[in-house]
């Protein structure tokens, strides 16, 4: 039993998504006897790197990583990004068919991202160009890449800079399994009471609730993460990515991401198999 007060770091990205599903917790609309959170934040990329440190002790993720910190981290029930029948697309200057990304340079947000995961399952032969997801852009309009892998915001702005559209990865999962796409996770270091990992997941759960039932408030404290979007935009993304799969995963989420990650082993893309643990 615990008895004493425990404080959190609770680290996620600087993103409209993540803000609106931690709104209710960063501004203690929801709250607990046993636990505070302090929060953190840092691109997705940063997060999955400190994560195979073990550095927080509540973090988000992205689903490709988990093989990587399984043995530090357990996920939580709440809290997925999920795209159903939509996420992450590759974008380029001019009209291109998949195939034709079969050796081309694509700038990626990180080799730990679930959008690079599925990238490689659908196309293995491209020469991966890492640059911070928020440049992107820049780098196809400095030609140091021929394509883009494009995460967050700019799946709805991309056109804005005259960019095509070559292929929706969560379009491309549906279509050939008929799952959702799995792509960020929240996970709990595995060294904490169970108390704490059991309040934790209730926390996190009532705050995406809270969210979804205070619409309108909670998307007035997200837009200052929402890099530029006006209001209409950064609602529907915000719909687009938090959702009754965020609420709780289900059996669904689980069933498409151990699917994911096994492909991914397959491949030779991820070294050992994993299974897939929840705390609901």
């Amino acid at each position: 039993m615990l008895t004493a007060v425990t404080e959190l770091v609770c680290a996620h990205s600087p993103d409209s998504d993540d803000a609106y599903m931690f709104y209710a917790l960063a501004t203690r609309k929801v709250r607990s006897p046993l636990l505070t959170f302090r929060h953190v934040l840092e691109d997705i990329q940063t997060l999955n790197q400190k994560a195979r440190a073990g550095e927080y002790e509540l973090s988000a993720i992205s689903y490709h990583a988990y093989p990587y910190v399984a043995d530090k981290y357990v996920l939580l029930a709440a809290g997925s990004s999920v795209g159903d029948g939509y996420g992450p697309m590759v974008v380029a200057p001019h009209p291109m068919s998949p195939s034709e990304l079969k050796g081309k340079r694509i700038a990626i947000p990180g080799l730990l991202t679930t959008a690079y995961l599925t990238l490689k399952l659908m196309q293995p032969d491209f020469v991966p160009v890492v640059v911070p997801f928020d440049r992107i852009l820049e780098a196809i309009q400095n030609e140091t890449a021929d394509a883009g892998l494009v995460i967050h915001e700019a799946q709805l702005t991309y056109g804005r800079g005259g960019y095509h559209n070559v292929v929706d990865l969560g379009r491309w999962w549906k279509d050939t399994y008929n799952l959702p796409l799995p792509l960020g996770a929240n996970v709990l270091r595995r060294d904490l009471h169970p108390e704490v990992a059991r309040e934790s997941c209730r926390l996190m759960r009532e705050s995406i609730q809270y969210a979804l039932d205070h619409r309108e408030e909670a998307l007035n404290y997200a837009m200052q993460f929402a890099r530029d979007l006006e209001p209409s935009l950064a609602e529907k993304f915000v719909g687009m990515y938090v959702n009754h799969y965020t609420v709780d995963c289900g059996d669904l989420v689980p069933k498409a991401a151990q699917k994911l990650l096994d492909m991914g082993h397959e491949a030779g893309l991820i070294p050992h198999r994993v299974v897939l643990e929840f705390v609901r």
